[in-house]
């Protein structure tokens, strides 16, 4: 790949820039030892997930992501033999996909993961994957934001209805208390 002519690699490193643009989530992993029909599986497994593993060359993975900070939390683990998962949709199952992959193969090393400009470990990787969809949390804010306002429109409806119960209550207290100073005058 290093004697490859320029416009070969500028044409490799655009299609690793939109790639880019449609993932989620990079995993960066050494895939030194595997065999090609590890690796096809591997890729095979992660098709199911919606995501892709490539081999890039370090130096053309910089290019890509040098103008890119979302993807500047690869920088950190390019060097060595390199592959990386680009995961475009389900983040959990293209995690389970490598992981079980890692644990059979027990060739391959996980470096690190990507995304939204920062550089996470597997632990953290994992966390991100186990948030709930975007359309979940959306509805669990606005489930959030429509209590309040239910409860702050029940608190104000209450205001005036105690306010007209308490002008009620005059009149009824106002005779009370002149029967009680009528009785009072009259013994």
């Amino acid at each position: 790949m290093g004697k490859q002519p320029l416009a070969k690699k500028a044409e490799m490193v655009d299609e690793v820039r939109s790639l880019l643009q449609a993932s989620q989530m990079v995993l960066v992993i050494d895939y030194k030892g595997l065999t090609v029909s590890e690796m096809n599986q591997l890729r095979a497994e992660l098709r199911k997930a919606d995501a892709v593993c490539m081999v890039v060359k370090n130096t053309l993975m910089r290019r890509a992501v040098a103008d890119q900070k979302a993807w500047a939390g690869i920088l950190p683990f390019l060097s060595g033999p390199t592959a990386f998962i680009m995961i475009r949709g389900d983040i959990p199952a293209a995690l389970k996909a490598y992981q079980d992959f890692a644990k059979q193969t027990k060739k391959t090393e996980f470096r690190g993961a990507a995304a939204e400009g920062l550089s996470l470990t597997l632990d953290q990787a994992k966390a991100i994957a186990e948030l709930p969809p975007k359309e979940v949390l959306m509805a669990q804010v606005a489930g959030s934001l429509k209590s309040v306002a239910t409860r702050l429109a029940v608190g104000l409806n209450a205001v005036p209805t105690q306010v007209a119960r308490g002008i009620q209550e005059i009149p009824a207290s106002l005779a009370r208390a002149i029967r009680a100073i009528a009785d009072k005058e009259a013994a």
